[in-house]
């Protein structure tokens, strides 16, 4: 079984979603970017599964975007901070609206991620998404120690990230042996 396979059986036929999503915005020819989860799973040493898929869309195209989306069969619910988009299978498409990610697209890369190609926030941009979401006050404690545990993996796949760590993470996250 390769990534692929194996992604589209843990998501009950997530890959196709995902294709028809980077599909839909490479047409459109909009920046783009994933960012979240599946950011983390490019950079981190180890890839775990996620059943969302967060990304960022050029703020001036996001109605292009979801349109285009819209016109390949995904269902969208719009909120103050995102849109929501699902599909056929068990993957949740959110395309994020805060200002926060806007940049994130300028700065992304091409990566295979669970097999299939797209694109992925910076390896910097990941971190600091991963530390705004562990910061939310409001957020459910389960979402906060995911993202905790991602922060991790990023840090001790790259321990040049410890340094760039809020203190009150440095006091929670190990400095990583260097060298």
């Amino acid at each position: 079984m390769n990534a692929r396979q194996f992604y589209d059986w843990q998501t009950s036929g997530g890959a196709d979603d995902v294709l028809r999503v980077v599909d839909c915005l490479e047409r459109a020819g909009v920046g783009w970017c994933t960012i979240g989860g599946v950011a983390v799973n490019h950079w981190a040493a180890e890839p775990m599964v996620t059943r969302d898929v967060d990304l960022v869309v050029a703020l001036n195209h996001v109605d292009l975007a979801v349109a285009m989306l819209e016109t390949a069969g995904f269902a969208s619910e719009r909120l103050p901070w995102s849109v929501n988009l699902t599909g056929r299978s068990a993957v949740s498409v959110q395309i994020s609206t805060e200002d926060f990610y806007c940049d994130f697209p300028r700065r992304a890369v091409a990566a295979d991620v669970h097999g299939i190609l797209m694109r992925v926030a910076s390896i910097d941009d990941t971190l600091a998404g991963k530390i705004k979401a562990w910061s939310e006050p409001s957020g459910r404690q389960s979402k906060q120690a995911k993202d905790f545990t991602d922060i991790v993996r990023l840090v001790e796949s790259h321990p040049r990230l410890w340094d760039r760590l809020p203190t009150a993470l440095q006091a929670l996250v190990n400095r990583p042996a260097t060298g």
